[in-house]
């Protein structure tokens, strides 16, 4: 059975990363994408049903569970490295997200341009965290 080594710095870091990733991404896309979802701006500045705070932990949370995830897939797969991390995010994300996308996007009859947007900032996010995740990998103890 392998032994993992989880360095928490290089997950923590992946995940604001993504978070300031995330949000520059759905700023330049925010027009588009709330078209694609069907709402509006007045709607976005609106909704009361789930907190900013409560988002932002739930963003933050979900890119600590993919760092965590992808930093044990490299190790278990070979060396630790950032190409290695940028492979593997690539395959888990074409394995994973997007065929997860594409299932419900077909079914819900959602636009070509917002299974791109969502698709493609998922794919960049991944390969962001697992270059960190697989490039960082802290001292090891003798």
């Amino acid at each position: 059975m392998p032994r993992f080594k989880i360095f928490w710095p290089a997950i923590v870091v992946a995940a604001v990363v993504s978070f300031i990733f995330e949000g520059i991404w759905y700023s330049i896309f925010m027009k588009q994408w709330l078209v694609g979802i069907g709402r509006t701006e007045q709607w976005l500045m609106s909704q009361t049903s789930v907190s900013q705070p409560v988002q932002f932990v739930t963003a933050f949370l979900c890119s600590i569970v993919v760092g965590f995830g992808l930093s044990l897939l490299i190790q278990a797969t070979g060396a630790q490295t950032a190409r290695r991390g940028v492979i593997l995010a690539g395959f888990c994300w074409l394995a994973f997200f997007l065929t997860g996308f594409a299932k419900e996007y077909i079914f819900e009859v959602r636009t070509l341009e917002i299974f791109a947007i969502n698709t493609v900032y998922g794919l960049l996010d991944y390969i962001l965290i697992g270059a960190i995740v697989g490039g960082w990998k802290g001292k090891r103890k003798p």
